[in-house]
């Protein structure tokens, strides 16, 4: 939830993290990802820990560096590329998983790469829009999906970090904010 924009303070309007397009999709994928596991990996595999607190990791990050943005764009921009890096990790395990396992990774002319750029441009995707590619019997076809979905988010959110830094250099940090409201609050005495 945002909080009200405050006009005679120094602390911005943050949170909100619910509407970010990248962390509605990292919730597909971490979602995705315990029924992956569940589905397709014995259930000693430690793999299974990896790849879900790395899937879990995306996700909170996102809400994690929105709630800090009101008084740290720095965390809010590392906590951004924390949750990059932590689905970089979740997409090697599934092409790790394609690789032993003998399966295909999907190339981006792929018939069925193509087909999850289609439902990708659904408006207001979730995870019932991929529910019966994630879910699968073929773990091909999931675990491809699955890795459709993290290059999307991955991509997104190397632009939200672009986004961010343009951000701060235009209207800077809280140290700046909060002079100004300093001396604006003066300037009215």
């Amino acid at each position: 939830m945002a909080t009200d924009e405050n006009t005679e303070g120094f602390i911005p309007r943050h949170g909100g993290y619910r509407n970010l397009i990248t962390y509605q999709k990292s919730e597909i994928i971490y979602d995705g990802t315990v029924f992956f596991c569940r589905r397709f990996l014995n259930k000693y595999d430690r793999t299974i820990d990896q790849m879900v607190q790395a899937a879990r990791s995306g996700k909170q990050n996102i809400a994690e560096s929105s709630m800090a943005s009101a008084t740290s764009k720095e965390t809010e921009i590392k906590l951004t590329n924390v949750a990059r890096a932590s689905l970089e990790e979740l997409l090697i395990d599934y092409g790790d998983f394609l690789r032993t396992h003998n399966l295909k990774k999907w190339e981006r002319s792929d018939r069925l790469s193509l087909r999850f750029d289609e439902l990708n441009k659904t408006p207001d995707v979730n995870y019932d829009t991929f529910k019966k590619a994630i879910e699968n019997e073929n773990p091909e076809i999931s675990a491809n999906v699955m890795r459709c979905l993290i290059n999307v988010t991955s991509y997104l959110l190397g632009r939200q970090l672009m986004a961010l830094e343009k951000a701060f250099l235009q209207e800077g940090g809280l140290r700046e904010r909060m002079m100004k409201a300093r001396i604006n609050y003066r300037n009215k005495q």
